[in-house]
């Protein structure tokens, strides 16, 4: 039976990973910052542990308490939206923190057992913001396409060891929390040089016609790289993450 460890399962993307798997008959080891004991049906197969991506500590402790991890999804990460020219730099270090540092290092700990074991799979979920320049996300766009050079390398240099590496890149999804989140951390939306062209842009990331990710969409995705040794190194999840793709080239 083998066994995928997921970061960020209280909610969204994360949660609904770790239930698909479950529902696959995998071994389970849902991390998150402040675990709920609710957050996931019981099961046998279910380890529900602490991890905050940005400590070091936390890292170890829940990589030591999980053994032998056949997949690895770094899922955990937060956004925040504003003109470059107002961005908080605090908001900044703390977005590549986590987006980038903290996929980094969960990678940096779980890579020695599949390199000596000579098999694995590590899946990064950034996000299809990095596919094409948009406004008013550029510090979450750089610390996610950060988090994609550093996978993509991985890819490079782990393939020898039998190890694969993937990327899986969501679009906007209504479904999650990470919206609500990313609009608690708006800054500089009321700006009067930016207020009018911030509103508009706003307007189309809400439009609930166009296309949009759901949570299942990003559980088949991560799925499909961890089960298919053909899959591709990115895999867009989502209508909108896919059409993206598609213009992207």
């Amino acid at each position: 039976m083998k066994t995928v460890l997921i970061t960020g399962c209280s909610s969204g993307f994360g949660l609904d990973t770790a239930r698909h798997f479950l529902a696959q008959g995998w071994q389970v080891v849902a991390t998150m910052r402040t675990p709920g004991a609710d957050v996931l049906p019981p099961s046998e197969r279910l380890r529900v542990l602490p991890l905050d991506v940005t400590d070091p500590d936390s890292i170890r402790r829940a990589v030591q308490a999980a053994g032998p991890i056949d997949v690895l999804v770094n899922n955990a990460g937060f956004g925040a939206a504003s003109p470059i020219e107002l961005a908080p730099l605090d908001v900044v270090r703390r977005l590549f923190e986590t987006n980038t540092f903290g996929t980094l290092a969960v990678a940096q700990a779980v890579i020695p057992q599949m390199r000596e074991r000579r098999s694995g799979v590590i899946i990064d979920v950034t996000s299809s913001v990095t596919l094409k320049s948009l406004p008013l996300v550029g510090a979450y766009r750089a610390s996610k396409a950060a988090a994609n050079a550093l996978t993509e390398t991985m890819a490079l240099e782990l393939a020898p060891f039998g190890v694969r590496v993937h990327l899986v890149l969501p679009g906007r999804s209504p479904e999650t929390r990470f919206g609500d989140n990313a609009r608690e951390r708006m800054t500089g939306f009321d700006h009067p040089a930016y207020a009018e062209f911030a509103s508009k842009v706003l307007a189309q990331m809400m439009d609930a016609t166009t296309p949009t990710t759901r949570s299942v969409d990003v559980a088949q995705a991560v799925w499909r790289a961890a089960t298919d040794a053909s899959a591709p190194l990115r895999l867009p999840a989502g209508a909108d993450a896919v059409a993206w793709a598609a213009e992207a080239g």
